[in-house]
């Protein structure tokens, strides 16, 4: 089975992170690390870059884990490509970071987490940065 952590370099991505690798040495599973974005002209804080790549997979080696970063820019949104992963993988849980929005937020800019926990075909647990 594979436990599967979206990533973006963010204090919820980190914590996220953090217990995904956790709970996969618990459960000796594979874990997945996964960075999405559509791509595209505008700037998208939630993508890895070069340096920042190198310096995760360092990490990832360095905590022991059993694990391997995939990152998609290819046109799909985030949740698209995270499910295609989970559904491809037969993944046993997501774990995915929360970050407080506000209503109007959430309102006006739609929620990636509402719309992975209605479509994911696995458990997800959330997690917030201390």
């Amino acid at each position: 089975m594979t436990v599967i952590v979206a990533y973006a370099p963010r204090p919820e991505g980190k914590a996220a992170l953090e217990k995904a690798i956790e709970i996969a040495a618990r459960r000796k599973e594979k874990l997945i690390v996964v960075n999405a974005s559509p791509g595209g002209a505008h700037e998208d804080k939630t993508m890895l870059l070069g340096f920042d790549v190198d310096e995760l997979e360092e990490f990832l080696l360095s905590c022991g884990a059993d694990a391997e970063f995939k990152q998609f820019v290819r046109g799909k949104n985030a949740v698209e490509e995270i499910e295609d992963l989970v559904d491809a993988t037969n993944a046993s849980l997501l774990i995915i970071g929360l970050r407080k929005r506000s209503l109007v937020g959430k309102l006006l800019l739609g929620s990636v987490t509402q719309e992975i926990l209605l479509t994911v075909k696995c458990p997800v647990l959330c997690v917030k940065a201390n």
